[in-house]
């Protein structure tokens, strides 16, 4: 149990202890804004193959909880929405996306938002929050809960992390598109400050349940064990 904590403390902590605070700017500082990426990508990779290899290596004799049909359902009602979420996500422009900062500073602002980003603006790590819960709930076992746990708080904690940078970085050209959006789903449409636009969201939807088609049919190569 001790290797799958110490596997969920180092990806966690190269993720949200060095990308979201100032130790970054230290590092770009030293490294260069390309050397830094490059960096932490080689760290990021490492230390995210060493957690999904202390999950596979380590026996799940210990429970929380005790699997059954009602939560094995969990995930199949989850992971499309999920799919949608993270396949969906990439097809509409999002300045919270590393690179894609420029978008705003063209003065677009709130009229960026399109597709998934009117329903929240962190697609992506709202796919990761769902997929990680629908599966922490679907495993009891403690090694489980270690792991799917801790994509669960990268999921919650990073987006409102990704906030605060691109509000220091962008300062005024960050705030309309914060304003037309939310980091919640659904928050910017129920607060009257967007709206719901079905027909963008057609192409997102179909291309989300493809991939989740896709995932299911590779889930037993994919994770080892066929969804029943």
């Amino acid at each position: 149990m001790w290797p799958m904590l110490l596997a969920s403390v180092l990806f966690l902590g190269t993720h949200l202890g060095i990308s979201s605070t100032a130790l970054r700017d230290r590092l770009v500082a030293a490294l260069g804004e390309r050397g830094y990426l490059i960096v932490y990508s080689l760290v990021a990779f490492a230390t995210l193959g060493y957690l999904i290899w202390m999950y596979g290596a380590l026996p799940r004799y210990d429970y929380f909880w005790l699997p059954s049909p009602e939560l094995y359902m969990v995930p199949k009602l989850v992971m499309p929405v999920a799919s949608i979420l993270l396949l969906g996500g990439f097809m509409a422009r999002n300045p919270t996306v590393v690179g894609m900062e420029d978008t705003l500073r063209r003065g677009e602002g709130g009229d960026l938002a399109r597709g998934l980003t009117r329903i929240t603006r962190h697609p992506f790590q709202w796919a990761v929050v769902l997929w990680a819960a629908a599966h922490l709930a679907a495993n009891g076992d403690r090694v489980s809960v270690v792991f799917f746990g801790t994509f669960l708080v990268l999921g919650l904690a990073g987006s409102r992390l990704i906030d605060r940078k691109k509000a220091k970085k962008l300062g005024d050209d960050w705030t309309p598109y914060a304003d037309a959006t939310s980091n919640v789903p659904f928050g910017a449409i129920l607060a009257g400050r967007n709206r719901l636009v079905l027909r963008e969201l057609i192409a997102p939807v179909l291309v989300g349940l493809v991939g989740y088609v896709l995932l299911y049919l590779a889930h037993p190569w994919l994770a080892g064990v066929r969804i029943g």
